[in-house]
């Protein structure tokens, strides 16, 4: 029966490249511009747009790892396959196939509150219960649309990626031109937060690239995905980095840093006004909308299954709490209350900051295990996975020492986040690696 659940849900070929890089796009650009713009701007001062430059040069050398195990063995486990090959089935891999999948589940959160923030904006609340009622009702949103099927989620993704990277690149052209191409923010003066600043920053910059993972997550659906699931990740970090770098400059166009601060939460629609006018303020708004609730769709989507992948790998402990149907079914259930929960309880900084600890330590951990373990094997060159875990090393050092500056608390909660995941996936597996069951496959 556990078989039939798993051929209604993963179908091989059924997404094409172009499919694959609209979703990949669309769970990037959801949250990197509408959530970040403002929270990268704040840690970097006038050098805000080069972070998403030097966030995608982090990202390209991390991909190589994800892209040279998903040409050898394209799976729907993605992430989680790639650690099981790594480390076997113990508490190391579960664990951080489990971060990886709790930063997308903060991520979904991440993303659902700035939907709420933008929404709110022309009624000018910035604050108050709506904004988590409103994160929650676009959660259970996706979850409805989900439930609905594999297809209304391609289908959707497609449409959403298209207006949402045609309106975004819209914006920053036409924000860009109506200020005659001259950057307030670029003028003023350099920050106090200095070069530990910048580093840090790109931690929240990676953060808006690594929807990349979600692409090797659907390895085994993807056409001819050993070719295919490798050009897909470059294809949606270009497109990104060319949408990004748009944006940046436009946002810092209309605005001084002081100002993009300010509004870190809704920065594109408060830049929309002066370039644009009213209308385009409404019309960033109402793109925000689209593009945050597509967003938080196909984040649920790709969470749900990775997490049904690892229960059917028995990487982690599952209950049914009496529910009937797949599991992918309950595991949609587990994470809309799980994202609600962080929507509700935490704002868009400490989000985002929350991901950035989780999502850093399980790429150190992936790059470590390929390098380790399967290099020879997929014909992966040292140098690169090095470099990827140097950078990583370095962005998280610095990040550390901004937010323990600046907001000690959301490290207590990283760290305590990070210890339990592996103490409870140690006490489920009762050991730390064990040997993979086809080492060769």
């Amino acid at each position: 029966m556990q078989h039939d659940h798993q051929s209604t849900v993963y179908k091989e070929g059924s997404i094409s490249l172009g499919g694959a890089v609209a979703m990949g796009t669309g769970v990037m650009i959801g949250a990197g511009i509408f959530a970040l713009t403002g929270q990268i701007a704040q840690l970097a001062g006038p050098l805000f747009p080069l972070a998403f430059i030097v966030g995608a040069v982090v990202t390209s050398f991390s991909a190589y790892s994800y892209i040279k195990m998903s040409n050898a063995w394209p799976s729907s486990g993605g992430i989680a396959m790639i650690l099981q090959k790594c480390y076997g089935s113990g508490a190391l891999a579960a664990g951080a196939a489990l971060l990886m999948a709790l930063s997308m589940v903060i991520a979904e959160s991440l993303v659902a509150r700035t939907f709420a923030t933008y929404v709110l904006r022309p009624f000018d609340i910035t604050g108050g219960p709506l904004v988590p009622i409103l994160a929650v009702a676009v959660i259970v949103f996706a979850f409805l649309v989900n439930i609905a099927g594999n297809r209304s989620v391609g289908l959707f993704s497609l449409i959403m990626a298209a207006i949402k990277i045609g309106g975004i690149a819209l914006f920053g052209i036409a924000a860009l031109w109506s200020s005659g191409f001259q950057f307030s923010a670029a003028s003023a003066s350099v920050r106090a937060s200095g070069i530990t600043g910048f580093i840090a920053s790109v931690a929240l910059a990676i953060l808006a690239f690594k929807g990349f993972t979600t692409i090797t997550n659907s390895g085994g659906e993807i056409t001819d995905p050993n070719r295919n699931v490798g050009r897909t990740i470059m294809i949606s970090i270009a497109i990104c980095v060319v949408v990004y770098l748009l944006v940046a400059f436009g946002v810092s166009a209309s605005l001084t840093i002081d100002e993009i601060i300010a509004a870190r939460d809704y920065s594109l629609a408060q830049a929309a006004e002066p370039a644009l006018g009213q209308i385009g303020f409404f019309l960033t708004v109402l793109l925000a909308a689209v593009a945050t609730a597509s967003g938080v769709l196909a984040s649920v989507f790709a969470v749900s299954r990775m997490l049904t992948m690892l229960t059917n790998m028995k990487m982690i402990p599952h209950s049914h709490f009496g529910m009937t149907g797949p599991i992918q079914r309950h595991m949609l259930v587990y994470t809309v209350v799980i994202a609600s929960a962080l929507a509700v309880f935490f704002d868009l900084g400490r989000i985002a900051s929350l991901g950035a600890f989780f999502y850093l330590i399980m790429d150190m951990i992936v790059h470590w295990g390929v390098y380790r373990f399967r290099r020879k094997e997929i014909g992966a060159a040292p140098a690169i996975m090095l470099l990827a875990l140097v950078f990583d090393a370095v962005v998280l050092a610095a990040f550390t020492a901004m937010k323990l500056q600046s907001d000690p608390a959301i490290v207590l909660y990283a760290a305590l986040g990070i210890v339990s995941v592996f103490a409870v996936e140690w006490v489920y597996l009762s050991s730390w690696t064990a040997p993979q069951e086809h080492p060769g496959r």
